[in-house]
């Protein structure tokens, strides 16, 4: 089943595709990088390998199209208390699944935020490319969740960025390179990877 939902948030309604399949067992929900949106054909291929392995998945846009111009795209306060409003949504939509939460970029610093703002909600998280340096220091000392951090070998200052948070992290963490990808994971079978080991995560840690 999909739905289209509408994630308010002071005044501001943001839209988003929940994808609820048969069995659901867990639900998954996003956070896309910097100059993105739903509609990122990563994030979609991700979601569609979640699909099939039975999580719910809910997309949405953090921003308004006049917030991303106006650079908020880097206001990780803002996307956290967004994507929390939007956990806060799904759990009604979808109530008695676990959550867990799958960021992107500057979308992993916010799915860490908001991670440690609903400790009680979320279950486990994965990062593709993610920014955790961006989650400040407090914010990924209370992350509980159990966490993957996926990072292309050849994106090197990512991956340092990677591992220095998590000697600031306290919770279960993992780095995990992907050998030959690049920040966007863009070459042939690297995105593929990203789902499969997103996919082993959230089974092992979500559901389990």
């Amino acid at each position: 089943m999909t739905m289209q939902v509408s994630v308010g948030w002071d005044n501001v309604e943001l839209p988003g595709d929940l994808v609820i399949p048969a069995d659901a067992r867990g639900l998954v929900v996003f956070a896309h990088g910097s100059g993105s949106s739903r509609h990122s054909p990563r994030n979609q291929a991700v979601a569609r390998e979640l699909q099939d392995a039975r999580f719910a998945t809910l997309l949405l846009d953090l921003l308004t199209e006049q917030e991303e111009l106006r650079e908020f795209r880097f206001d990780i306060p803002l996307l956290a208390d967004r994507l929390v409003s939007a956990v806060e949504l799904a759990r009604i939509q979808v109530p008695g699944l676990p959550v867990g939460l799958f960021g992107a970029s500057t979308g992993g610093a916010a799915a860490l935020v908001a991670a440690a703002r609903r400790a009680a909600s979320v279950r486990a998280v994965v990062c593709r490319g993610g920014r955790p340096d961006l989650a400040g220091d407090d914010a990924l000392g209370r992350v509980r969740a159990p966490t993957l951090l996926i990072v292309g070998s050849l994106d090197q200052a990512v991956l340092d960025l990677n591992k220095q948070a998590t000697q600031r992290m306290t919770a279960l963490t993992r780095v995990d390179v992907v050998e030959g990808a690049s920040h966007l994971f863009e070459e042939p079978g690297m995105l593929p990877e990203v789902a499969r080991r997103a996919v082993e995560w959230f089974d092992k840690h979500l559901v389990s």
